[in-house]
């Protein structure tokens, strides 16, 4: 017996407009919709795809009515795979990220820290609700 991870879930004021946000920066598209809800993805989850492998999860946004309090305990990663960290951190200030503070100070953009390649650096962001989330080195192939 076992489990698939199938959707993360965020607790937010306004659903659109945080699918809305998550949309443009991951490239995926809203998959569902309901009442406070709406849930967004890469692909269109069945039952029988997810039953046989381990597939992406997708982001299901549910309207709360209280704020967030406190630095999250669980954070998304994203790593560019078409320009530089640098691009993608401009790119995502456009669609009404900021830079935030999660400890590493407010006169430091980057959070220096080795990963397993020791690449050393990324940078702290929120989403329009004050998420906190991580913009990793850049994938996109080097020249």
């Amino acid at each position: 017996m076992t489990s698939r991870f199938t959707e993360l879930t965020v607790d937010c004021h306004d659903p659109e407009r945080l699918a809305a946000f998550w949309c443009e920066v991951l490239d995926f598209e809203v998959i569902d919709r309901s009442e406070g809800k709406v849930e967004i993805g890469s692909w269109v989850p069945t039952v029988e795809e997810v039953r046989a492998r381990q597939m992406p999860p997708t982001l299901l946004f549910v309207q709360v009515p209280e704020g967030k309090a406190v630095k999250n305990r669980l954070h998304l990663d994203v790593s560019p795979i078409d320009g530089s960290t640098e691009d993608e951190v401009t790119r995502l200030l456009g669609l009404g990220a900021t830079r935030t503070d999660v400890g590493q100070g407010p006169d430091r953009d980057w959070v220096v820290m080795a990963d397993p390649e020791g690449n050393r650096n990324w940078v702290v962001m929120a989403d329009p609700e004050g998420n906190e989330f991580d913009v990793l080195r850049t994938l996109a192939p080097q020249h």
